[in-house]
């Protein structure tokens, strides 16, 4: 955490402003504040959660002193160097500043930071303070670390126990992130009618659907794939996999398939820099998928996917929905995906026209196996069939290359024995 973040205003009255935390962030929702006016509060203490785009995360308090006004409400958003709280040094009752704050709290606008002198308290750095939680900084005490000397491998450089662990030891960093997580909304009853104010997680789903939706031209082809020999492929490998306690989907399956389809098709694998006009074709596979949760749906995502096994991805798949709808994913487990795979086919529906996950060019939807009587060599035959529905930026994306995509994931699917001798 910078130093800007906490000025004076008068004499006895700081304003802590929120933390540029990195990652192209600009603003954050207040969430839920972990203080109220009155407040006695300790340097590192926990004050406030906030939500980006990129994850959820507490901020501690930034010196010791006492909240005197809080100039959001929750559920309000703040931009990057906005006045957040005003409070007074070191437990000091200096009396709230009767002059117009940055940003009052029933104000529904954005505040604007207040041009101040840095406060000259003894609790604010002269140099940079380093983002961790009060119980990591506890930790650094404890093993005589200077924290502010440990480099961070949280997002927006945040500094976890392992890093302090770490920097003891003369080693590096680890790479762990902090833990997104949404925030319920309060009900409002009005007669026969019940109102959820849109915001947390659900707000950032709807505006990174809105986004996508209003950014990229969707265009969605839709196809069925024979998935009779995979069923059978996967029933024989099962015994195999549960003895390595490994619960064996179709998920893996269909991912080595795209996988295999992205390799032949890389702007499939690509993104649209769109401040720039440049596409950027990544020479690396991380597949998304979409889980469902209780507070609305994430795309958890498998990095360098291409480079693990059938066995691997059915270990992780599993694992990574389970942190998910748990709240405990990373920020690294959430973010970087290339292309999204959304499986509908456990809860049931025949097609869907599945919404890119943006800033990437297509998504795939799965959907129920189900029997149905096809004609195979001219014979009615009861197959395992399933349908498809891609999504693809008709930016970038030509619709005939999106059914050559689609025919040669289906290829893979329909026949797993080339797949495998691909992969």
């Amino acid at each position: 955490m910078s130093h800007n973040t906490l000025v004076q205003t008068k004499p006895g009255v700081l304003e802590f402003r929120l933390p540029d935390i990195g990652e192209g962030v600009v603003e954050g929702e207040i969430v839920k504040w972990l203080v109220k006016e009155g407040d006695e509060i300790k340097e590192d203490e926990p004050l406030v959660e906030i939500m980006t785009d990129k994850a959820t995360m507490e901020i501690p308090a930034p010196a010791d002193g006492k909240v005197l006004q809080l100039l959001f409400k929750e559920g309000q958003t703040c931009p990057v160097g906005g006045g957040m709280m005003l409070m007074s040094a070191e437990g000091g009752h200096a009396a709230p500043s009767h002059e117009a704050p940055a940003t009052p709290a029933a104000a529904p606008e954005a505040p604007k930071a207040a041009a101040a002198a840095p406060a000259t308290n003894g609790h604010v750095p002269t140099g940079e303070r380093a983002l961790a939680a009060p119980a990591t900084r506890k930790l650094a005490r404890d093993l005589g670390v200077d924290i502010n000397q440990v480099a961070g491998s949280g997002p927006h450089g945040r500094v976890t126990k392992e890093d302090v662990h770490h920097h003891a030891e003369g080693g590096r960093p680890a790479p762990v992130a902090s833990l997104p997580h949404a925030q319920s909304a309060p009900l409002r009853v009005e007669g026969d009618v019940e109102r959820l104010p849109i915001r947390g997680l659900r707000k950032k789903i709807a505006e990174k659907m809105a986004h996508s939706a209003y950014t990229a031209p969707h265009v969605t082809t839709f196809d069925e794939v024979d998935m009779t020999n995979l069923v059978a492929l996967r029933g024989r490998l099962k015994p195999k996999a549960e003895a390595q306690g490994i619960k064996l989907s179709y998920m893996p399956f269909i991912m080595k398939a795209c996988i295999a389809a992205l390799r032949q098709f890389p702007l499939f694998n690509a993104s649209i820099d769109d401040a720039n006009q440049e596409i950027v074709v990544k020479k690396f596979i991380n597949l998304g998928f979409a889980a469902a949760t209780d507070n609305g749906l994430m795309v958890p995502v498998v990095r360098h996917a291409d480079q693990k096994s059938l066995f691997q991805l059915a270990r992780e798949i599993p694992a990574l929905a389970e942190k998910t709808r748990e709240g405990k994913a990373t920020l690294e487990e959430l973010t970087g995906g290339t292309f999204t795979i959304s499986n509908v086919g456990s809860v049931g529906g025949l097609f869907a026209t599945p919404i890119i996950n943006h800033p990437e060019v297509a998504i795939l939807g799965v959907n129920k196996i189900e029997k149905r009587a096809v004609v195979r060599d001219g014979e009615i035959v009861v197959r395992d069939m399933m349908y498809l529905g891609l999504s693809f930026d008709h930016r970038l994306i030509d619709g005939a290359d999106a059914v050559r995509f689609l025919n040669t994931v289906i290829a893979y699917m329909q026949d797993p024995d080339l797949l495998f001798a691909e992969l």
